[in-house]
């Protein structure tokens, strides 16, 4: 597949490492030659100098055979009419633009994206994409990440394993015998920053980032058995009303009537607009590293901050000071990724990783065969699938034992009509089982081989 990546930032640069990981056609272009610089350093790619929505420079960059265009430069517009172009121009086929402005979003505006104006198959909002990612989080309390598939009949779940979990030390095989009703399936662990792919006699470890798939109905019994039984929060202060925070303080007061909400914000005119434009939240002007601010949103009763101001100093030192203050758990957002691995150390309990988040929402986009989800673990170590098996796929009518999957990959759930299975060794795929698997990056490619479709098939 050729794709062409239009802007090296974060987001840009993690887009086309995980492409050109998996031998992909991927030009990049910026306007930045330091950050060219670096793209052509470090990946397999083509990296060009340019204005991403100039026709000579997609020309240049092949736009004329490109398969897709991804547009995650910093300016919208930019990103707006480089697919505008690629579609007038070059008649690029899939077209995926990053819009911040919530402006552009507005229900009344809907029609702008379309085909006769600007025809962008996928917008992405990182303000809220990255918000959601907070709320599935807030679902279940005492975990560290959470996604949903299957229509939210599965989710997958990532869990830290401290002294207080039952089953440290247990061999997998064993949690079948010691919840024979729980619909649980343990895909991945985190270790020391290394993923493992754990078969029946491997066993968790104090400290370890656990990722299970579970039934939905069950998730409450399967927290418990990992030794978390927080319960969700009743009161919560916002740390920063930019768009992340404002949407978030908006859901929760039309999903959460019964949460009580404090939004802190340090510029007293956004504090203002923030104030008009929620309802029952309560905005606090003031600097959230300010300990009588803290004290006016009375963080000592509170269960939960969440932290998600533009800066992320910020984020993690007023979640620090909020937790000495006596506030039970923190949700901080973190967009430097060196700090990653100082957040658990200093008592971080979730740290929400945006540009993971992003890259998920656009690689749900990019897998081919018929993959109908994708979340990315942190830095790309992994992926979590959700592909629908067709009369063609070659698992189809073996058992999962016989289906010899690759190292690296493991099934952890099937969505059979209503029905949700944790399959065994010898449970066989039906056709059109919703399929939730596991995998290594290096497996991504052959996993989605296994799910496409065949000429034959038309």
């Amino acid at each position: 597949m050729k794709v062409i990546v239009c802007g090296a930032g974060q987001v840009g640069f993690n887009i086309a490492r995980h492409l050109a990981g998996e031998q992909n056609d991927v030009t990049v272009i910026d306007q930045s030659p330091e950050l060219i610089k670096k793209v052509g350093d470090q990946l397999d790619v083509q990296a060009r100098i340019g204005h991403a929505a100039r026709p000579d420079v997609l020309d240049a960059a092949g736009a004329g055979s490109a398969d897709m265009i991804v547009a995650v430069t910093f300016a919208d517009e930019v990103n707006m009419v480089a697919c505008q172009v690629a579609h007038a121009l070059f008649n690029v086929p899939t077209k995926i633009a990053r819009v911040r402005a919530q402006a552009y979003l507005q229900p009344m505006w809907q029609d702008l994206f379309s085909r006769e104006h600007l025809p962008i198959d996928v917008i992405i909002s990182p303000e809220i994409e990255i918000a959601r990612a907070v709320l599935r989080r807030l679902q279940v309390p005492g975990a560290i990440d959470m996604t949903q598939f299957a229509d939210d009949r599965v989710r997958m779940i990532a869990v830290r394993l401290d002294e207080d979990c039952p089953i440290i030390d247990t061999p997998l095989r064993q949690l079948t015998e010691l919840f024979p009703d729980l619909h649980i399936r343990v895909v991945g662990m985190i270790r020391e920053g290394k993923v493992i792919v754990p078969g029946g006699s491997d066993e968790m470890a104090i400290g370890d980032e656990v990722y299970f798939v579970v039934d939905t109905e069950h998730v409450n019994r399967a927290m418990a058995a990992f030794g978390h039984e927080e319960r969700e929060a009743r009161r919560i202060i916002i740390v920063g009303g930019g768009n992340v925070g404002l949407f978030l303080a908006q859901e929760l007061e039309a999903t959460q009537p019964g949460v009580m909400l404090k939004l802190i914000e340090a510029n007293k005119e956004r504090a203002e607009q923030v104030a008009e434009a929620v309802g029952r939240t309560v905005v606090l002007h003031g600097d959230a590293l300010d300990s009588e601010i803290l004290d006016e949103a009375n963080v000592r009763a509170t269960e939960t901050i969440v932290a998600v101001a533009n800066d992320d100093e910020v984020n993690i030192l007023s979640s620090l000071l909020a937790k000495r203050e006596g506030c039970q758990r923190a949700l901080t957002l973190v967009n430097d990724a060196s700090y990653g691995p100082l957040m658990t150390s200093l008592g971080i309990d979730v740290v929400v990783n945006p540009r993971a988040i992003t890259v998920s929402r656009i690689l749900q986009h990019v897998r081919r065969g018929r993959i109908r989800g994708v979340y990315s673990l942190p830095d790309g170590v992994a992926e979590v699938l959700e592909a629908e098996a067709m009369e063609t796929s070659t698992l189809i009518g073996t058992t999962i034992r016989e289906a010899n999957l690759p190292a690296g990959v493991i099934i952890g759930a099937l969505v059979r009509g209503d029905e949700v299975i944790i399959p065994r060794g010898d449970t066989v795929i039906e056709p059109h089982d919703r399929v939730i698997i596991f995998t290594i990056a290096d497996m991504v490619k052959k996993v989605e081989k296994m799910f496409s479709v065949r000429l034959e098939y038309f």
